[in-house]
């Protein structure tokens, strides 16, 4: 990794843009992408076509000319390298060597070609044929007890794998189904679902053409999900105001420069973006949204007391809702110092969000994980209904709530049955359709499995792509504890840190990429996917596997099963299912009839099929039956409050990566290039620190109460760099900085690791 730094300077440019095509090209030129990436390109999020492996924004009906983002066509260009990692180029290292040169070396040596196993012999891993890697790993998972393993799946596999990871997996006799929702938007699944009974978002596409006002909380759209950017620019020129809550003044948020747009592109000036930009603290939203409704609930009674329409929807709130009174003497009883000193916001700044509330007609909450990676993020989440409850601000056109997911179809994994909870799971379908009695108890989530790698319990682990073990909190005592397991089997496109931390029966099965044809018995295969919006696409691709020696992730997911159960359920039928993914998705349909009927014939027509939401309905499917108010504990959701010389930490991606893969070392919208090993700091900070720009120092992590005592966990040597950013606030990348967030610091419903807010201090390198 580069560690020549230099001075940051500021980004002039907008996102989207000249800026937006420069990186693109240079991640095609870094990642030797093949001729046809660019076919690919063209036809990427169009109906008939390949849906992009990156995040999960819309498909829409009628597309524009390039329906792809900068992120989205990075990472279709990094699928589509011609660099090849075949055995050989494996065998010149020992693994020990391989678990030193970092990800983005790792992910340089190209994709994965064949089957190996890990040799502990030569410390090296070594080619072995499909069949063999398939009936030695299903012995081994013979051997162990099923409830001592784990089938973690990341957020990319399509529905019908996915249904088939579920299935095998309870047939083999477990629940332990965690995937990349556990560690990013599962707050989102539990804290929406218990205020408004349903675990997604309530927004559609069309609401965009009506909307008045956004609260656009704790996501960067110009790293993370570009494509939004288009629709954000349509409702602002619309007349749509956009109000941001984000620690950091990301460029996505400020303004944008549609590439589509040839005057725009070249003597057009960019849209901006964001009307109100609010630097709250990390975990500061929870205070600022309790600030808006506290103007809001104000505006209420002046409008009352001079005899003006109520500001309040009455009808809505005696209609649909529960807990209100309860919520308002919350509110009058909250003192507006204490919402200025937890949110960082100014008492006048967040009335004038109010303000805005107040006059607008219809407004959507947007968010991402900035508002929900904190110990009481569901709180946040709860708060934002709030606010949106107090005029009737969810289900009707032009309103709603829509957390925006970062992979593209981790939704869609949990809605076909991925979940380690048995209250979710299909359970009586399952006995319907297949004569399969599966397991009765809880599996467990991330962090559950992790707790069982650190206490020997769990015993092996199959993950369904991703680099799960980089991703993790607590590094070290994870890392060392992994090649304790048992067993490790891992479905991959590229070498990871995590395959370099074998156990003591290893293997790596490579998978085709999602822009690469499928051909199986009956052709080339469909698969499909779920967008934020809960529609359903199909998607097939034509390029040519980057080996022939590659099989799909559904193809594994058939081998492993098949391996393991032999023919102890005849009513799972792998062969078949494998031969034709239709019958798979007959299968999803059979399970689901309510949302999936009719799957084969829907899913290919333009703009997917909506598989509805019953909270947009009105239909709150809650405990109380209504939707919910909810009256926070804390007004600040990080878990572990200020002290002297105590900062929270907020974890970041770059310009140059998607999760954990890494494509160069440039953030050039934050301009920032060069080493990932910095800490962004506040000039005014870093002077009382004592500190130079520039200047090497560690991050600790600063626990307090019961964990006061715990080993200390520490990064490095890292540089400097001064940031606008909120007081006592620092930021630096994800996964580098994993290591500091201990296991326990997690969302207090849905034990996500509580990555937006880490209590540290800096110490002297």
């Amino acid at each position: 990794m580069p560690d020549d730094l230099p001075t940051p300077k500021r980004y002039d440019g907008p996102v989207g843009g000249w800026g937006s095509l420069e990186g693109i090209t240079r991640v095609e030129l870094n990642a030797k992408a093949s001729p046809s990436a660019m076919l690919t390109l063209r036809d990427q999020n169009k109906p008939g076509g390949y849906m992009c492996s990156s995040c999960a924004w819309t498909k829409p009906e009628d597309p524009h000319a390039f329906e792809f983002c900068e992120n989205g066509a990075k990472a279709t260009l990094w699928d589509l390298t011609r660099d090849r990692c075949t055995p050989d180029v494996i065998t010149r290292h020992t693994v020990s060597e391989l678990r030193g040169m970092g990800d983005y070396a790792l992910e340089k040596l190209g994709r994965l070609t064949e089957p190996m196993r890990y040799n502990a012999a030569t410390d090296r891993y070594e080619a072995v044929p499909w069949d063999q890697a398939f009936a030695q790993i299903g012995a081994k998972l013979r051997e162990l007890d099923p409830k001592s393993t784990t089938f973690y799946a990341s957020g990319k596999a399509a529905l019908e794998p996915s249904y088939l990871y579920a299935l095998f997996a309870r047939a083999y006799g477990h629940n332990n189904l965690p995937d990349s929702s556990n560690m990013c938007h599962e707050t989102t699944s539990v804290g929406l679902k218990k205020v408004i009974g349903s675990p997604v978002g309530t927004c559609q596409m069309d609401d965009f053409d009506h909307v008045d006002v956004i609260f656009y909380m704790g996501q960067n759209p110009g790293t993370n999900s570009p494509r939004i950017l288009h629709t954000l620019k349509s409702a602002v020129q619309r007349g749509c105001k956009i109000i941001v809550f984000n620690p950091l003044k990301e460029k996505g948020l400020r303004e944008f420069v549609d590439p589509q747009n040839p005057v725009q592109m070249t003597v057009g000036a960019p849209t901006r973006i964001d009307h109100m930009y609010c630097q709250v603290r990390p975990g500061g939203d929870l205070a600022a949204l309790m600030g808006v409704c506290k103007r809001v609930i104000e505006r209420d009674r002046e409008a009352r007391e001079a005899g003006l329409p109520d500001v309040l929807d009455r009808d809505f709130l005696e209609r649909h809702t529960t807990g209100f009174d309860a919520f308002i003497a919350t509110l009058e009883a909250t003192d507006w110092a204490d919402l200025e000193r937890a949110s960082g916001l100014s008492r006048a700044e967040m009335e004038v969000a109010g303000e805005y509330y107040a006059e607008a007609e219809n407004v959507m909450g947007i968010y991402g994980m900035g508002l929900t990676q904190h110990v009481h993020g569901s709180q946040s989440i709860g708060m934002l209904v709030n606010l949106l409850l107090l005029r009737g601000n969810i289900g009707r056109k032009g309103a709603g709530c829509s957390p925006i997911r970062g992979h593209s179809n981790v939704q869609g994994q949990r809605t076909v049955g991925i979940t380690e909870k048995t209250e979710l799971a299909p359970v009586e379908k399952y006995r319907e359709l297949f004569d399969l009695e599966t397991p009765q108890e809880d599996g467990h989530n991330t962090v559950a499995f992790l707790e069982g790698v650190l206490d020997g319990s769990n015993k092996g682990f199959i993950g369904l792509g991703g680099n799960l073990a980089n991703a993790v909190p607590d590094h070290e005592r994870v890392h060392e504890a992994w090649r304790e397991m048992e067993l490790t089997v891992h479905v991959a496109t590229r070498l990871n840190t995590t395959h370099c931390l074998p156990g003591k029966s290893s293997w790596i099965l490579p998978c085709l990429v999602r822009a690469e044809e499928d051909e199986q018995v009956s052709g080339n295969q469909w698969v499909s996917i779920e967008d934020s919006f809960s529609h359903i696409y199909g998607s097939r691709a034509y390029r040519t596997p980057a080996s022939p020696h590659l099989k799909s992730e559904t193809a594994i997911v058939c081998g492993l099963a098949k391996a393991t159960l032999g023919d102890s359920h005849p009513k799972l039928t792998w062969d078949e299912w494998q031969a034709d993914y239709s019958r798979i998705r007959d299968c999803i349909a059979a399970t689901y009839p309510d949302e999936f009927h009719d799957m084969n014939a829907r899913m290919n027509k333009a703009g997917g099929f909506y598989r509805g939401n019953a909270a947009r309905e009105r239909i709150w499917k809650t405990d109380s039956g209504k939707a919910e108010f909810t009256d926070p504990t804390t007004l600040n959701a990080c878990g572990i409050g200020d002290a002297a010389g105590r900062y929270h930490l907020v974890t970041l991606r770059s310009n140059d990566q998607f999760n954990t893969t890494v494509y160069g070392h440039e953030d050039r919208l934050r301009g920032l290039s060069g080493s990932r090993m910095i800490v962004l700091m506040r000039p005014e900070d870093i002077r009382e620190a004592g500190l130079r720009e520039g200047e090497r120092v560690d991050l600790v992590t600063d626990t307090d109460g019961d964990h006061a005592d715990e080993p200390e966990r520490r990064v490095r040597s890292l540089k400097v760099v001064p940031y606008d950013l909120p007081a006592d606030t620092l930021a630096g990348y994800f996964p580098e900085l994993n290591p500091l967030v201990p296991l326990w610091y997690h969302e207090e419903l849905s034990q996500t690791p509580a990555s937006k807010g880490i209590p540290v201090r800096i110490a002297k390198a």
